[in-house]
């Protein structure tokens, strides 16, 4: 039987950074909100159950950690690439989806997000 490639992914995940370009945004970190979709063929972890054969979603959530938290942002753009090529770095990698949402970016709206992808097909 031929597997589908797996889906792994990191919902809801809640960090603190510098986002945007006025002033109080520049001096004060944000909540942001990250969800992200990693598409790989995990056949051979499916069939040994040995964690060499499979995608790390704990490294890549550390890296994604320490991008967003030591870092300034001036652009949802930005920082949802830098995001998705954490995400897409991997060689087993197929595809990938980043979103970022900034809540009350906006009056009267619960967020604002940006979300990118890639495919490596």
């Amino acid at each position: 039987m031929k597997l589908n490639p797996a889906i792994i992914r990191i919902k809801n995940l809640r960090l603190r950074t510098y986002i945007g370009i006025k002033q109080d945004e520049i001096e004060n970190k944000q909540d942001v909100l990250i969800n992200v979709t990693i598409h790989y063929q995990a056949e051979q972890a499916t069939n040994t159950d040995d964690m060499q054969d499979a995608l790390n979603y704990r490294t890549i959530t550390k890296r994604i950690i320490d991008l967003v938290e030591n870092n300034r942002f001036s652009l949802l753009e930005k920082l949802t690439s830098d995001i998705l090529a954490i995400a897409a770095e991997h060689p087993w990698v197929i595809r990938a989806e980043a979103e970022v949402d900034k809540p009350h970016a906006l009056r009267f709206a619960d967020s604002v997000s940006l979300c990118l992808s890639c495919s490596k097909l």
